[in-house]
């Protein structure tokens, strides 16, 4: 697994390509998908995907500020939901109405946080491990790894995928 400094790069890196695809989604019409809860994310169109980043990375931060908070002699904290959590539908079912812009200057926002906070992490800090529903114990190192850097390079080839697609 890459070290936290090499996953905030990936991170960085990630969020600049997003950020690349402004000009070009912003320049188009993009109807909002009729499917945007637990089907495939592969149906959804930009709205859908930047209002799913917007609500994903604070979220995952304030999952790993919570074990990071927790008691350590009190065993790993239960973190995460699934993917039919209501409260991630209903964000993004909300979100997804707002200007492309908004939804861009929120990413941006929250991608350097989110860059910055794990550049401030110990190495006692990336081994605290917490509890999934469905993965187990997973080490914060690990929650970045799945839950955010891994998935936010899959959404960028989506995004470049949905862009080329369209003909942007």
């Amino acid at each position: 697994m890459a070290s936290l400094e090499e996953q905030a790069r990936r991170l960085g890196r990630a969020a600049a390509a997003i950020l690349a695809t402004q000009a070009r989604v912003e320049g188009a019409a993009w109807p909002l998908a009729e499917l945007y809860g637990t089907e495939a994310e592969a149906s959804w169109g930009p709205p859908e995907l930047l209002a799913h980043l917007d609500e994903m990375l604070p979220y995952w931060l304030g999952e790993v500020e919570r074990i990071l908070a927790s008691d350590p002699t009190a065993g790993p904290l239960p973190f995460g939901r699934i993917a039919y959590d209501p409260i991630r539908i209903g964000i993004i079912g909300r979100d997804r109405q707002l200007p492309l812009r908004v939804l861009f200057e929120r990413f941006g926002s929250a991608s350097a946080g989110l860059m910055a906070r794990m550049l401030e992490l110990t190495p006692a800090d990336i081994e605290r491990v917490g509890v999934h529903p469905s993965r187990g114990e997973l080490s914060v190192l690990a929650i970045f790894e799945r839950f955010v850097v891994g998935h936010l390079e899959d959404h960028v080839n989506q995004l470049g995928e949905i862009v080329a697609g369209a003909g942007v």
